[in-house]
């Protein structure tokens, strides 16, 4: 009986990052599932574009900040992955949803706090935790982060700080998945142009101009720059990393 391919699920993967991560993955050979929250056509062009590769994709909705809908949404998983590929389980969590609040420290309100709080940490806690026994021994599951977990810049104090306790979060996952081979690590990209971070370049004059200059590569990034590193983690070459934070910034505030 041949193996099944292996199969990525990305979470915010009709867009920015996600999207091309979920693009870049399937370069490598691998079948992608693009959860989305609530663009659904944008998705299905995701994975039309990863069936035009040769690969199989799907979509599934998802809202990570709704963690009382997880259960319910692991259900539909186990269903889609027996139904699509005749299986039970998937190899690589891609937890890449986000949502910007940028606000300085006093004038940051607990309900926008309370937003980053529910998508950028505790969703992804509870939706790995939820998704553990469906991800496949020597599974890989690779967290974003953000460069502003080592630099500072003012108004994304909350941001930041949820970021920071992913990665703390990524290294107890190391450790407890480690007897099942299953690697988990970091990506944390420095700015990059997406519709995240569009009202920021478009709201300060020359500040792209500026955050070049505070990177070594001299340019601020694109989408592009990230996804690679994600799928490279996914790959037998990746194997042997685990517990890690890779920066992918092209050297910001060095």
């Amino acid at each position: 009986m041949a193996a099944r391919n292996k199969i990525a699920l990305v979470t915010g993967g009709s867009r920015g990052l996600g999207k091309d991560a979920a693009l870049r993955i399937a370069e490598k050979g691998f079948d992608v599932i693009i959860a989305y929250r609530g663009k659904r056509q944008e998705a299905e062009d995701v994975a039309a574009t990863i069936s035009g590769m040769g690969r199989q994709s799907a979509v599934v909705q998802l809202d990570v900040a709704d963690i009382a809908s997880f259960d319910g949404f692991i259900a539909q998983l186990s269903q889609l992955l027996q139904d699509k590929w005749g299986t039970g389980q998937f190899d690589f969590l891609v937890n890449n949803a986000g949502i910007n609040r940028p606000s300085l420290i006093p004038q940051t309100e607990e309900a926008a706090f309370d937003e980053l709080l529910n998508v950028h940490f505790k969703g992804v806690y509870f939706l790995t935790q939820k998704a553990l026994p469906l991800l496949a021994d020597n599974g890989r599951i690779i967290n974003l982060s953000t460069g502003l977990a080592r630099f500072v810049t003012p108004g994304f104090a909350a941001y930041a700080a949820m970021k920071g306790a992913i990665e703390v979060f990524t290294r107890y996952l190391a450790k407890e998945l480690g007897s099942r081979g299953i690697t988990a690590n970091v990506v944390a990209p420095g700015i990059i142009k997406t519709d995240f971070t569009r009202e920021t370049f478009d709201s300060h004059e020359g500040f792209e101009d500026m955050i070049a200059g505070a990177i070594a590569l001299g340019r601020a990034g694109v989408p592009e720059d990230i996804g690679g590193v994600i799928a490279f983690l996914c790959t037998e070459d990746a194997r042997w990393i685990t517990a890690q934070r890779i920066e992918v910034s092209g050297g910001m505030l060095l």
